[in-house]
């Protein structure tokens, strides 16, 4: 006893501690729980048929009754049919006893399970048949239980005003009836007696008897879940352990194969309200699921206008990423476009160019053809001469590196654009299809960009070492033995390579090569950094001999 008390107290120390912690958390446990609940279902499935296995062996009357008894508390909040199908058992089992006390002690059971499920005519007439004063104090307190709870339902959901104040005095006469035979430490006293506080809006004591009730339940069982979602109930939607509780009572109950969700409807409606569509979505689809199961037509009416409104605005935010697709595909078109026309404006500048170098080269031709006795002047227009060489031949590899890296970047261009069209039309096909669990899974995945980033990265190195083929070998050569870099793979660069890559073609920028690489520019500097140490001789002038590399002639 005392170690079960000390485990009691570590929990709700634990729970205490954790209801204002990390709220996703619990939402990963709870997605995770909603995963496995086939294998919950499955494992409570064959609690059942073992009981079920007594039942069929069972030849006395007495067992017969006690077991069917035991079938209905597994099945009451498991499936409905199978909870009253055992009901009629266990009464026809006593009706054989003779045992009228135990008879109307069934029947009382029998129309708080009505009652909850909204058979409310069905309950009233059977409670009408029993005998108030065959009843011991366990059998009075599921009399008045079942009493109370139904003209509480009653006078809940009635549209007429007149009867919802009749129904709610009896629920309340029965309610003193109940108080004065039921166990006041009991679960079922607490649930009512919290209920009647947070309606007189005494809160403390409602939250003093609340502690109490999480106390004796054992953590992570049924009874935890009912005891969490009534302290959620006393709690004040401001507080940081509202959700918490919440989330606390939908894991038990899906832990334990529970398919009357009340809990996770809750959750499901609040996250709408935050704006958590996903998830919302996804946790009032598992509730549909759970109550076409139990199959009660109460639970039904209550989640289909949640259920109603969660889709609304999750077809709302599918309308909206559509819409920004269409937006990004037409912003791409129209880059598509510019690209087109500062490619014609290049080509444009290559042509003076080229009629420049042509003016030049017959200037070269005169100045080369003057009067060899002015050789100071010779002399100095041969300087010149090389100077213009030098200029011409970066010039021309300038040149040459943009046409390789614009047409393979228009190349690059219309195969995104195809892309684009082809994501553009599959998701139109799956919203046709109300394929949205796909089309979410899908949008939520990386797989995509990572992919574009490879095959980015590949075309660069292709082109890269298509105008430079000597580069890593002449890189490698700038570096001492042990600093030296050789790629696991041939025509591909690694990334420290690819870095001094971009250095080579003049980008020497380190947040241009980090947007270029995806990497944080600290990164970068670091990946700069420690090649540089490792150079042969001055680490200062290092990038600079890199720009001299591999010069195309």
């Amino acid at each position: 006893m005392r170690t079960y008390m000390l485990t009691v107290l570590l929990a709700w120390t634990c729970a205490a501690c954790a209801g204002s912690g990390d709220q996703e958390e619990l939402y990963r446990q709870i997605d995770e729980a909603i995963d496995h609940s086939p294998e919950y279902v499955a494992a409570y499935e064959q609690k059942i048929n073992l009981t079920r296995e007594e039942y069929d062996r069972a030849t006395t009357a007495e067992e017969k009754c006690r077991l069917a008894l035991a079938l209905y508390e597994q099945y009451k909040a498991f499936l409905n049919d199978s909870a009253l199908l055992y009901l009629d058992r266990a009464e026809h089992a006593a009706l054989q006893m003779r045992n009228s006390q135990k008879v109307c002690d069934i029947r009382s059971m029998k129309a708080f399970q009505c009652s909850t499920v909204g058979l409310y005519h069905e309950a009233l007439t059977i409670l009408g048949t029993v005998d108030e004063q065959q009843l011991d104090t366990l059998g009075l307190t599921h009399y008045y239980m079942a009493l109370m709870h139904v003209y509480g339902e009653l006078g809940y959901y009635t549209q007429v005003s007149a009867m919802r104040d009749t129904y709610y005095q009896r629920q309340a006469l029965y309610r003193d009836s109940l108080y004065a035979v039921i166990d006041h430490e009991s679960q079922d006293y607490m649930m009512r007696r919290i209920l009647e506080l947070k309606n007189k809006n005494q809160l403390s004591e409602a939250k003093t008897l609340s502690d109490k009730m999480l106390k004796t339940a054992k953590p992570d069982t049924r009874d935890y879940a009912i005891a969490s979602y009534y302290r959620w109930l006393i709690t004040d939607a401001k507080s940081p352990d509202f959700c918490y509780w919440l989330c606390q009572s939908s894991l038990c109950d899906i832990r334990n194969a529970v398919m009357d969700q009340a809990s996770l409807l809750s959750l499901a409606e609040q996250l709408n309200a935050d704006g958590d569509l996903d998830r919302s979505y996804r946790y009032i689809r598992f509730t549909w699921d759970c109550n076409n199961r139990f199959n009660t037509r109460m639970r039904s009416w209550q989640i289909t206008p949640i259920l109603n409104l969660i889709e609304r605005n999750y077809q709302g935010a599918v309308k909206h990423n559509t819409k920004v697709l269409t937006t990004s595909i037409i912003a791409v078109s129209t880059l598509a476009l510019l690209l087109l026309a500062a490619l014609f404006f290049v080509h444009r500048r290559n042509k003076q160019l080229a009629v420049a170098r042509n003016a030049l080269r017959d200037s070269n031709d005169q100045l080369s053809s003057a009067n060899s006795r002015l050789s100071i002047v010779n002399s100095q227009l041969s300087i010149q001469r090389d100077e213009l060489s030098t200029l011409n031949s970066q010039l021309s590899e300038s040149n040459q590196v943009k046409e390789e890296y614009i047409g393979r970047f228009m190349s690059l261009c219309s195969q995104y654009i195809d892309k684009l069209d082809d994501y553009r039309k599959m998701v139109n096909k799956k919203m046709k299809n109300k394929e949205l669990d796909e089309l979410f899974r899908i949008s939520r995945s990386t797989e995509l960009k990572d992919r574009e980033l490879e095959e980015l990265y590949e075309n660069f190195d292709s082109v890269f070492l298509h105008l430079f083929p000597t580069f890593v070998s002449e890189f490698n050569a700038l570096l001492q033995p042990e600093a030296q870099i050789h790629p696991k793979t041939d025509n591909r660069l690694s990334t420290e390579i690819r870095i001094f890559a971009l250095i080579r073609l003049g980008i020497d920028d380190s947040s241009k090569i980090a947007e270029f690489l995806h990497y944080s520019v600290n990164t970068i500097y670091n990946y700069r950094a420690r090649i540089k140490n490792g150079a042969l001789d001055n680490r200062e002038r290092f990038e600079q001999r890199v720009k001299e590399l591999c010069r195309i002639r």
